[in-house]
């Protein structure tokens, strides 16, 4: 091999420096750079969002509702159908009313409505989609993105699992048209729906893209399901759960939604459940819903702001442990 003449000597030495010397100050703009720019805060696992039920007694209607709610400190709102009725017969503008929702910085991450798109008539099921587009028209008006489907109208009727199947995608192809989610929802006291193996099935079957669940701690345990399926479900089953808690007497069948308090005043395993929805890759909201009589009687707001930061010690409790403790 021969020997490199002096003045290539010259530019491999040159090269080499160069890029170490060029390297070196940009690592350290890069340093530079990092050091000015502030830390971003830890995201949180979950939003927090209220179902307006949880007030329901107050009769505050859904404007005062907004403003409470806000003030309270939750992210989200998720109404009743009935409330925005009332709203637009009053004189109520939707547009309006998604103005006021924005600037007081909530969203409507989901809404409750009651079409009967699953019962046997076909009369009653295709009024029930016609119904459950002008919902989802309503709920659109205010910025919402869904709204739940429960086993509406079929509270005693047991349906085969393959017919719902077929009718809750039926519902989301009217869906597609509106921009809204429909949420299968599960009912602890339905005939039909009532057990979480009920609605992954009809959700898996229905084969359609929309497809999602609505699940609720109360539910859960009113319909025999337990939770230890949560562990089954991904990221994109839900993205909104409802959170609640329960009293240890009484047992189902006897408990009612009446019983529901505070998460942390009963006995739902909440600890497990929120560890279980954090390893899935839940990131959706807890949305509080209650429908205690006693919470109604009290002052609404500070029913709201116990609930949020009972939900959040809940939460916090849950992830700062392995397990129970």
């Amino acid at each position: 091999m021969s020997t490199p003449q002096p003045v290539e000597l010259d530019r491999r030495r040159f090269l080499t420096t160069g890029a170490a010397a060029a390297g070196g100050v940009v690592a350290a703009e890069s340093l530079a750079a990092a050091a000015e720019t502030p830390k971003q805060p830890e995201a949180r696992m979950f939003g927090y969002c209220l179902n307006t039920s949880t007030i329901r007694g107050q009769k505050l209607g859904i404007v005062e509702e907004v403003e409470l709610v806000a003030k309270a400190g939750y992210d989200a709102i998720e109404p009743w159908l009935a409330e925005l009725e009332a709203y637009v017969k009053q004189g109520g503008s939707l547009p309006d009313l998604a103005k006021r929702i924005a600037d007081v910085g909530l969203t409507v991450e989901s809404a409750i409505g009651f079409a009967p798109w699953i019962v046997n008539d076909d009369s009653q099921r295709r009024q029930g989609l016609e119904q459950a587009k002008h919902d989802m028209d309503l709920v659109a008006q205010i910025g919402g993105k869904r709204l739940a489907a429960p086993a509406a109208g079929a509270k005693t009727e047991t349906i085969a699992l393959d017919r719902v199947a077929e009718r809750y995608r039926a519902l989301c192809d009217v869906a597609q048209q509106t921009g809204i989610v429909p949420e299968l929802e599960v009912w602890g006291h339905s005939a039909t729906l009532n057990r979480l193996g009920q609605v992954l099935y009809v959700a898996a079957e229905a084969n359609h893209p929309l497809a999602c669940l609505l699940l609720d701690v109360y539910h859960l345990y009113r319909g025999g399901s337990g939770f230890e399926g949560l562990k089954l479900l991904g990221p994109k089953a839900m993205q909104v759960m409802h959170v609640n808690d329960y009293p240890g007497d009484p047992l189902p069948p006897a408990i009612t939604d009446a019983h529901r308090v505070y998460p942390g005043d009963g006995v739902a395993p909440l600890g497990q459940i929120f560890r279980d929805l954090a390893a899935i890759g839940f990131r959706g909201f807890l949305s509080l819903e209650l429908f205690n009589r006693d919470y109604w009687q009290q002052d609404p707001l500070e029913v709201l702001r116990t609930g949020l930061e009972k939900t959040k010690a809940s939460v916090k409790s849950a992830l700062d442990c392995p397990m129970d403790c």
